[in-house]
């Protein structure tokens, strides 16, 4: 039986980010990975996903290029060369993550963990057991699945079958209007796909601020994209070739026929699949419960990641990696601050944010101060021909504490570093709004925004 510092099971963006950390402190360190390097973020999340909104971004480009004073003719759109290079994106990151592995000497092991006991983790297809001092358990989440509705990879998907179809519908019904369901909205009306939104809350990207919500529907809207809100699917007949979706929204009654239903809403944990019941670790509703250092309640063993159901993105997970391996290491380390982290949807106008709504701060009893500045405003976003959106700062009236960021529009998720660390920093509405920003970016609506809280903004 080989032994190690560190065992990580599963090797998504916190996995593989917890082992080569491990290795760069000089633990022995192996990895255990079921299927491919870089779990399901880099082969069938995050990454294909955002070759594929690249190849609509460009698509969309041409489709107006008329606005640019150039005539294209004879377009065509080849969906199949799409998808293939969404997996060649994969492959080369896949390699890249076995060489940075190998790199900091991480044992790689093929094949599914088990727990035999907390201390203890069987590889099935290699017939392996590994003893481990800590374990850090990364093996993330799947889609769950939902009463009534039959997953069968053909008239029914998820977004895993939706990156390999290479073969675009001619109409499609998404369940589910969060991140996954509008950026699937804007890449497959990008290609001339007929597309309906179905969302049980009263209005898209339903944890974003109202605001944002409200523009991205305009947006689709104005796309030809249908969106149905307040809405639950009770019923899917599938049948060969057509689909109809029957959708109930209050007395509201609405069939609606489609080749493919694309199923972007809810996760289940993979804790039921690593042998957990082997161990002591305590989980709630399946996810594993962790402390600030990414403990479990058993001694040795961490959780980072989907598994632990604390905030489901990569950026997370890979911070989550950090902080459980430094702690095993002994190091001082910072604590996650959740509050901080940001969200990210790639559809087109582009959404992105971190911290609290104006609705959420004004739950708290505080006097606020909302800035907002629209793109429409903006020198590079009037040259890029990309006006729609706002940047939207949310801040504490007494001492202009920011408490939230939201933003909409063109490359807007670059922002994120900028607006984040202005608030990891403490600083205030003010200082963002006296930081001089380079003349002409997306980025001035920024400091306009922040300037907007004091209605100083010199642009609007």
């Amino acid at each position: 039986m080989s032994k190690y510092d560190l065992v990580v099971i599963g090797s998504g963006p916190g996995g593989y980010v917890a082992a080569i950390r491990a290795g760069q402190l000089g633990m022995k360190t192996a990895i255990v990975e079921k299927s491919d390097l870089g779990g399901v973020c880099l082969n069938w999340g995050c990454i294909p996903s955002k070759s594929l909104l690249r190849n609509a971004e460009v698509l969309n480009l041409i489709n107006e290029a008329d606005k640019f004073g150039i005539e294209v003719s004879g377009v065509e759109a080849d969906f199949s060369k799409a998808i293939s290079r969404s997996r060649s994106v994969v492959s080369k990151l896949t390699q890249g993550i076995g060489y940075l592995l190998k790199k900091n000497k991480v044992d790689v092991y093929e094949g599914t963990a088990s727990f035999m006991n907390e201390s203890t983790i069987f590889v099935e297809s290699s017939n392996t057991s590994l003893e481990a001092r800590n374990v850090v358990i990364a093996a993330g989440a799947r889609q769950r699945d939902l009463p009534g509705l039959n997953i069968d990879g053909n008239g029914v998907i998820t977004s895993r079958h939706a990156l390999e179809l290479d073969i675009l519908p001619k109409s499609v019904v998404i369940i589910g209007g969060g991140a996954t369901g509008a950026e699937f909205a804007y890449l497959y009306k990008s290609y001339g796909v007929e597309v309906t939104i179905v969302e049980m809350m009263d209005r898209i990207l339903p944890q974003e601020d109202e605001d944002i919500s409200k523009e991205l529907t305009r947006s689709f809207t104005k796309a030809g994209i249908s969106i149905v809100t307040s809405s639950q699917v009770k019923s899917i007949d599938n049948n060969d070739g057509s689909v109809v979706v029957e959708v109930h929204g209050g007395s509201d009654e609405l069939k609606i026929e489609c080749e493919k239903v694309l199923v972007a809403v809810g996760v289940q944990p993979n804790s039921d699949q690593i042998g957990i019941e082997n161990t002591k670790v305590e989980t709630k509703n399946g996810f594993i419960v962790i402390d600030d250092d990414m403990k479990t309640n058993v001694d040795g063993i961490y959780a980072i990641g989907d598994i632990t159901g604390k905030l489901l993105l990569a950026h997370v997970a890979s911070e989550q990696a950090v902080i459980a391996v430094e702690n095993i290491a002994g190091l001082d380390h910072s604590t996650m601050d959740y509050s901080l982290m940001p969200r990210a949807v790639y559809c087109r106008p582009q959404v992105a944010s971190f911290g609290m709504t104006e609705a959420q701060a004004a739950e708290t009893g505080r006097e606020l101060k909302i800035g907002k500045f629209p793109l429409a405003a903006s020198g590079k976003a009037l040259a890029l021909s990309e006006t729609e959106g706002f940047i939207k700062v949310v801040s504490d009236a007494e001492i202009g504490d920011i408490l939230g960021v939201h933003m909409i529009g063109a490359e807007v998720t670059e922002l994120l570093g900028e607006a984040g660390m202005t608030k990891m920093l403490e600083g205030t509405t003010s200082e963002l709004g006296s930081l001089v920003h380079p003349h002409p970016t997306i980025s001035e609506c920024l400091k306009e925004a922040g300037l907007a809280t004091e209605n100083l903004a010199i642009h609007m």
